[in-house]
Formats: structure tokens, sequence, C-alpha cells
């Protein structure tokens, strides 16, 4: 039975991103096993097998990747112990024999990162190399994607960025990238792939980008720390979930997230799309 299932394993399917790479695989004619959590979510695509298990269940973790000599780890929900959930898939994945994990990770993963959930990226990258297993680190910036979302009702992106800059990427590339490795991993053994976008913008180039793009008005304001966790908080959100918006901004600010790489175009062969290219394709 484990011999005729796919020997390559895709988490996330379901997800955006996770989405993206599926079905680029998919139309590329690669079977794939598709790890969810909700079967009833999992794309119907050809070639492809489902399996279901949690991040946090290491027995049906096991199961799903047994016989999986390659697999896709897209990293879980934010959680408050997403790092402990990571483990759990991480042991089990080495316990069913995987040689080969293409883990997403997040740029300049670090115990000391100042936007905190790159430091759970860090501490899963540590626990992969303890683990001995064979692995690929894509570590993408914030999704360009995202970006609109940042804007408010009125229209003004508000956090404590300053004139710091951000080399968001297109999930689209992250995807492209994805696929180049996982259609041939060995090159890519032992590689850290820092994913970003073609340039590094200001929250104020962002918004100008937004605005020029959709006709829509949009401005960056600046706020101070403090106003940033009064805002925040008032969403109701765990202590942890505000530390991690805030922190995304002042990662910004820090210079953190403004490395812009050459990894897009090397892995995928087209350059990495601009901000206008994806807030045009999302219509």
């Amino acid at each position: 039975m484990t011999s005729r299932l796919p020997p390559l394993a895709v988490t996330g399917s379901s997800g955006q991103l996770g989405g993206r790479i599926a079905h680029r695989l998919a139309t590329a004619g690669v079977p794939q096993r598709l790890v969810v959590r909700d079967p009833a979510r999992a794309p119907g695509l050809p070639g492809s097998t489902v399996a279901v298990a949690s991040y946090d269940d290491g027995a049906a973790v096991r199961a799903a990747l047994a016989g999986a000599s390659v697999v896709l780890m897209v990293s879980a929900a934010e959680h408050p112990d997403r790092v402990g959930q990571h483990r759990t898939f991480v042991d089990a994945a080495a316990e069913a024999g995987v040689e080969h994990l293409v883990y997403v990770s997040f740029l300049g993963a670090a115990p000391d990162a100042t936007f905190t959930l790159a430091r759970d990226h860090w501490a899963t990258e540590e626990h992969v190399r303890a683990r001995g297993l064979r692995a690929t680190f894509l570590r993408d910036s914030l999704y360009a994607d995202f970006l609109p979302q940042l804007v408010g009702a009125d229209g003004v992106i508000r956090g404590p960025a300053g004139e710091g800059r951000v080399a968001a990427v297109a999930q689209d590339d992250i995807a492209d990238a994805a696929v180049a490795v996982l259609r041939d991993p060995a090159p890519h053994a032992g590689a850290t792939y820092e994913l970003t976008g073609p340039a590094a913008l200001t929250l104020a180039e962002v918004a100008g980008t937004i605005a020029a793009v959709t006709g829509r008005p949009v401005r960056y304001s600046p706020e101070t720390l403090d106003e940033a966790y009064e805002s925040r908080a008032a969403s109701g959100a765990p202590d942890w979930q505000v530390d991690a918006w805030v922190s995304t901004y002042t990662a910004i600010a820090a210079g953190e997230l403004a490395t812009v790489s050459t990894a897009v175009p090397e892995l995928t062969g087209h350059p990495a799309r601009t901000l206008a290219e994806v807030l045009r394709a999302a219509g």
C-alpha cells in the first residue's frame, strides 16, 4: 500500500501558499500526497492522494508521511505553541524516514529577531538540524499579497515602521521557487534561500503603489510603539498575537526586512514580481 503512494508529500495545500504549490506540481504532472487536517478542504488535483494529520499529532504525521522521501513543510497557523507543533511534525518526519524536508521559513529567522514569529522559524530550523534531516529552508519576506490588508477602512496604513523598508515577496514567486526545489531537491540540500521582492519599499511607498494601482486614496501614518499596542490590543487578541502584529512593523523599522535577494530569479528563471504586478494580478 505505502509503495503506491507518491514519494512527495505536500502540507498546506488548502491554504494560499501551499495551494499554489500543489496546483503547480499537479499541472507539471508531479504525483503528490496532500497532507491536510480536513480532507474536505483538500483540493482535487490529478495525481494526488490525501493523508490526514495535524502537526501536533505525531502518530498521524508518521502515518501520513510513511514512504515519503521528500516533504514540503508549510509552517503551521499562528499559535502560541507553534514551535511545539513544528517540533512534533519534524520528529515524526524523521521517524517516518523522510529524506529531504523543504521548510517554508521567514526572512531573518534568528533567536533575537525583532519580528517575534521569525524566532519561531529559527527554533524550527534548529530542530530540523538537530534531527539530522537533509533540508532546504525557504526564508520568505512578508507577502506582497498581504500588504493591502494593512490598509484600514479609512485608507490609512498605521504602524511603527518609521522610514524602514520591506522587500515583500509575491506568494506566486515563493510557490515557483518551492516547486523548482521540490522537483529536483538534491542540488538544494543544505541550502537556505532568502525569497524577496525586487525592491525594498517604505510603507509610504507601499501606500503610494496601492493608491496608484487601485485608484483608492491610501497613505501611511507612522505610529508610536505605545499607539500601536493600544490600537491593536483593542481587538481583544492575546498578548502574543498583538506582539506579533506590532513587531511586523518594528522589524521593518529595524531594517530587518529590507534585504533584496536574487534567489527568486535564480531558482525560477524569471524576475521577482513587483508589488504593482501583484496588485494588478489580484484585480
